[in-house]
């Protein structure tokens, strides 16, 4: 098995073993990863990176913005659903432009979230199972 199929493998694993909650989380880390990547090719003038960078983060964000249960989530899924458009504004922004400043505004706010989900995935995991002691 070559070593890309083996870590596409690995990958899927991962994915399947995930709790939805944690899969959240791994969007946001895609998401952060991606910001920073765009960032530091911004500042190296490397626009193609850039361009793949912001397009794989609006790509994940969009993900989340698709999962949102927009009937049973009330307000909730109301703003995470403003709040994931604003993102994807910022980082047409940056692109449009070519600045690092709608970026760091998005990493910001990708961060606050990915540690409020983080911690909802971790008080979930904490919980006891129904008909347990």
């Amino acid at each position: 098995m070559t070593s890309n199929r083996m870590l596409s493998t690995y990958r899927r694993t991962e994915v399947q073993s995930r709790t939805p909650l944690e899969l959240v989380v791994m969007l946001y880390d895609g998401g952060l990863a991606s910001v920073h990547q765009a960032r530091a090719a911004m500042e190296r003038g490397d626009v193609p990176t850039r361009a793949v960078a912001i397009s794989k983060a609006m790509a994940i964000v969009s993900q989340l913005q698709g999962s949102l249960n927009m009937e049973g989530g009330g307000d909730i899924a109301r703003q995470l659903d403003e709040l994931y458009t604003w993102i994807n504004g910022r980082l047409l922004a940056a692109t449009v432009e070519n600045s690092v400043t709608p970026l760091d505004e998005v990493a910001r706010v990708l961060a606050k979230l990915r540690e409020s989900w983080t911690s909802i995935a971790s008080g979930a995991s904490e919980q006891p199972e129904r008909g347990a002691a």
